[in-house]
């Protein structure tokens, strides 16, 4: 990441990226194509509501392990393999003790969570069945996103996606198995998602300790120093703040969405199994460009960040608009995967989510690019100010609007492009205001 021309070295480290977390949407793409098709409405609406569940449990440990990761970078980047190592154990030690408890806490809170998510009653059943399973893989959550976290730090983007591709292909299968076949229903989903991800997870941890031995710990390393400690904990907890936030806002969001009913909630766990493929590259991207900014970083090359920043956003740009005009253009299409022809009101729904909210993805493209950027600047908290800025906008927003009859469901849907908006002229203001001040100090 230190040499070489930058728009290469970003693309061929990030596609494998993109391909993974593609991959990686295929596990709950898959239950949500075969549970509507294969069950019915309801079950879809059932499985919708408890991925957004899931999806703000499991960045608790994402983020962990993003910021971790930029550590890692940082020292990579440097060439202090003594500190990556302990910095590794660091970090095992607190996001393993976070993952221990949040399994707990999950499965004793969740019949509270499921009421404050206002999951209507017909559902209510379906919905615990598959969170009671599925939160007995967050520990594969960690263990796979750590050791993936690891390998991206040190430029190894392409081994974790091996095993994903492994985990999707055997999730997709068991999920043929066990729901049309077997008949176990969502819990049938829940299970093959579980499994696929124990194969993942097991199998890129066997991974790093058998074939990367500069990064397996020595006795010396398996200590808590105050330095590394400080570190990782520094980075590591703004990054979980930072996404745990923005996945609360989502799960915020998917209340409101739930007290319109099953057919707007059916709509809108599909539509956002669509949005999230659609944007899902520019995330990775902005993982990627993370990674390059980080070790840069720890290496001192100022200039080429600045090259590196340019490229990425040019890149970002072109891409979501590209993006946009495919889902604007087949968001009918797109929506008939996942529901039955028949089922009209829903199909509706979810184009008037597609069209409105996926017009906008350059907008979310570009906070993904701010978010890496100042996570690998070691300034983390500014990614924590944009997302609530990002998120407070599209939750007061959604509220606001959607209590107005003229607007109506539709209020939700256009607060989230609103929000990213504010977000990404906050960010961009104080990164020109940033650089400033830096030049007149040099001067």
């Amino acid at each position: 990441m230190t040499v070489g021309s930058i728009t290469p070295t970003l693309l061929r480290f990030t596609l494998p990226m993109m391909a993974g977390a593609m991959m990686q949407q295929c596990y709950n793409i898959a239950d949500t194509i075969i549970v509507g098709r294969c069950i019915g409405s309801g079950a879809l609406a059932a499985v919708g509501s408890a991925y957004s569940l899931m999806v703000f449990l499991t960045s608790v440990l994402l983020g962990l392990a993003m910021g971790s990761g930029t550590v890692f970078s940082q020292q990579f980047g440097a060439g202090n393999m003594n500190g990556l190592r302990r910095s590794i154990y660091v970090s095992l030690v607190l996001t393993g003790s976070v993952a221990v408890v949040l399994t707990a806490a999950s499965f004793v809170f969740i019949d509270p969570i499921l009421r404050l998510l206002q999951i209507p009653e017909e559902i209510y059943r379906m919905s615990r069945t598959y969170l009671l399973i599925v939160f007995a893989g967050i520990p594969f959550t960690f263990l796979y996103n750590f050791y993936a976290a690891l390998l991206r730090a040190v430029g190894d983007s392409l081994t974790p996606l091996w095993f994903l591709g492994s985990a999707v292909a055997l999730n997709i299968g068991l999920d043929l198995l066990f729901i049309p076949v077997l008949g176990m229903g969502v819990g049938g989903a829940a299970l093959a998602t579980v499994a696929a991800q124990g194969v993942s997870a097991s199998g890129l941890t066997v991974y790093v300790l058998w074939r990367r031995p500069e990064l397996r710990l020595h006795k010396e390393d398996m200590r808590l120093d105050r330095i590394s400690v400080q570190e990782i904990t520094a980075f590591s907890s703004l990054t979980c703040v930072q996404q745990s936030v923005m996945n609360f806002g989502i799960l915020m969001v998917q209340g409101l969405v739930n007290s319109f009913g099953t057919a707007v909630m059916a709509a809108f766990a599909a539509a956002v199994k669509i949005d999230t493929f659609a944007y899902m590259p520019v995330q990775e991207f902005g993982n990627a460009f993370s990674t390059f900014v980080a070790q840069n970083y720890g290496a001192g090359k100022d200039k080429r960040i600045r090259r590196g920043l340019r490229s990425a956003f040019g890149i970002t740009v072109l891409f979501s608009v590209f993006v946009s005009a495919l889902v604007f253009v087949l968001a009918r299409y797109l929506m008939l995967i996942f529901v039955p022809l028949e089922e009209s009101e829903i199909i509706n729904i979810g184009v008037q989510y597609l069209r409105i909210e996926g017009s906008f993805y350059f907008g979310i493209g570009i906070l993904f690019l701010l978010y890496g950027y100042y996570r690998a600047v070691r300034m983390p908290g500014m990614s924590v100010v944009l997302t609530v800025l990002s998120l407070g906008t599209r939750v007061v927003l959604a509220y606001m609007l959607s209590a107005v009859p003229a607007v109506g469901v539709a209020g939700i849907w256009w607060s989230i492009p609103v929000g990213w908006a504010l977000a990404d002229a906050v960010g961009i203001f104080y990164y020109f205001r940033m650089r400033k001040k830096m030049a007149r100090m040099t001067v």
